[in-house]
């Protein structure tokens, strides 16, 4: 039996779950991709599957990443945070996550949507070809640097090039996913359908465990 060929080497149910049926996914979703955006941010410095392992604290203490809820935080909340040891406990990073949910806020006010915002910074021509090596897959392009420009001046915070390019990886704006790899067909297919669907304003959805606290 050949070997099924994933992107990274891991053993980690966790991980192989997050990249079989998250990675590269296309999200069209405020509030999940105000989380994605924001654990991106925590993530710096820190293996990703660290962040998946606490990632259902984070859902609960930042209440779901419902902009409107958890753009109300403020000091109390901060300081209530660092004091969690469930989550990562950075101050800049936990103001971030903040900052951000305000920025949505803001956008969504004016009419707009971090989804149409985020997608707006689809690399133009479609989809490059795809990887063939971990190696060959940058750590920024011209599309994450002025997405990573455009967020900051929008008031949203630690999204650098790379974290915006990551973000764009995880939330299916491009397809990283190796050549040959077991589920690199199935999200392109994904990815078109969702790209078919905005075209005539539907909101794109799927089944997934990737689920946020009810309530």
């Amino acid at each position: 039996m050949s070997e099924v060929l994933r992107c990274w080497p891991t053993s980690d149910p966790l991980y192989i779950a997050y990249h079989d049926e998250e990675w590269g996914r296309p999200v069209r979703d405020d509030v999940l991709l105000l989380e994605r955006l924001c654990l991106e941010g925590f993530q710096s410095g820190l293996s990703w599957i660290t962040i998946l392992r606490k990632r259902p604290r984070f859902r609960e203490v930042f209440c779901g990443f419902e902009p409107a809820a958890l753009a109300a935080f403020g000091e109390r909340d901060v300081e209530r945070l660092l004091g969690d040891a469930g989550i990562i406990r950075h101050r800049g990073k936990i103001e971030a996550t903040i900052a951000n949910a305000r920025a949505v806020v803001a956008l969504q006010y004016g009419g707009e949507t971090l989804t149409e915002l985020l997608w707006s910074f689809a690399p133009a021509g479609g989809q490059s070809p795809a990887p063939a090596s971990l190696g060959e897959m940058p750590a920024s392009t011209p599309e994450s640097k002025a997405l990573a420009r455009e967020l900051k001046a929008r008031g949203f915070r630690f999204v650098g090039p790379t974290t915006a390019y990551a973000l764009m990886q995880a939330t299916g704006i491009v397809n990283d996913h190796l050549a040959g790899c077991v589920v690199r067909e199935a999200v392109e297919a994904e990815r078109a359908a969702a790209a078919a669907g905005a075209r005539y304003g539907f909101q794109w959805t799927r089944p997934s465990t990737d689920r946020r606290p009810a309530g």
